[in-house]
């Protein structure tokens, strides 16, 4: 029993429900009812783990996500996430999280892992990094790959929030569980997932809805859209990041 994550479920659920989400999950039934297993999800907005924990809860299963140390630091959301006993990530020390994210899975816990470690601009897969298929073949669990859409309709990266909006369809996938051997090349295995993910990824987003006017800037410029192309969106992220990297060091010359 854990009543505080139940709690802040079905806060969630009634959010969602008055802003009149439409959360459809499909392949539910490869999410194990007991053990532990990787979730590998594509990253689209900043909804997508509440969002994509629908199909856990239709397996009976709460999702333990591994996130940003930002979030845990902060004096709202950190001691949540404690209590929701989520993995913090420390990206300049990934050790301690990935150490503890295998013994959570051989705990048999449903780790949640994004394995393009941010946001895409371009709402197609960026690379993946190793992360999510090492731990599986560690801890001796499969990894499900997991598809959200719709959830950048709601709250992304680079557009204002749209917490308002109703009737937005959302679609949550989940693949068949892959196996890791734990002998098998991270590198390899890693794509061998990117490539079943962006499959699955041009599937749902082929039968979602059509998007139109307004909306055409959350489509891939790929099937028509207005979003950034995976090129541009890299060259918005490096300006971005250079942009940090000199605040900081302003900051840190102002303290010396």
């Amino acid at each position: 029993m854990e009543p505080f994550y139940g709690s802040i479920i079905r806060i969630a659920q009634g959010t969602f429900a008055a802003q009149g989400l439409k959360v459809t999950r499909i392949g539910s039934e490869n999410i194990p009812r007991t053990g532990g297993a990787v979730i590998a999800l594509n990253h689209i907005g900043y909804m997508d783990f509440a969002l994509a924990g629908y199909a856990a809860l239709d397996a009976g299963r709460k999702v333990r996500y591994m996130a940003k140390q930002e979030v845990f630091d902060h004096k709202i959301s950190g001691p949540m996430m404690r209590a929701m006993k989520h993995i913090p990530v420390d990206r300049s020390a990934g050790v301690g999280a990935f150490n503890a994210a295998v013994d959570a899975l051989k705990h048999g816990e449903l780790v949640g892992v994004f394995p393009e470690s941010t946001v895409s601009r371009s709402f197609e897969l960026r690379s993946f990094k190793t992360g999510a298929v090492r731990m599986a073949a560690q801890a001796g669990v499969p990894v499900l790959p997991q598809i959200v859409w719709g959830s950048q309709r709601i709250w992304t990266k680079g557009h204002p929030k749209r917490l308002g909006r109703t009737n937005v369809p959302i679609t949550i996938r989940t693949g068949e569980p892959i196996s890791i051997d734990p002998d098998a090349d991270a590198e390899v295995a890693t794509k061998d997932l990117h490539a079943v993910m962006e499959q699955m990824l041009h599937e749902v987003q082929e039968a979602y809805e059509p998007l139109t006017g307004d909306d055409l800037v959350f489509l891939p410029a790929r099937m028509g859209g207005k979003a950034p192309t995976m090129e541009e969106a890299a060259k918005i992220e490096d300006a971005e990041l250079a942009r940090k990297k000199a605040a900081l060091a302003a900051r840190r010359a102002q303290q010396s």
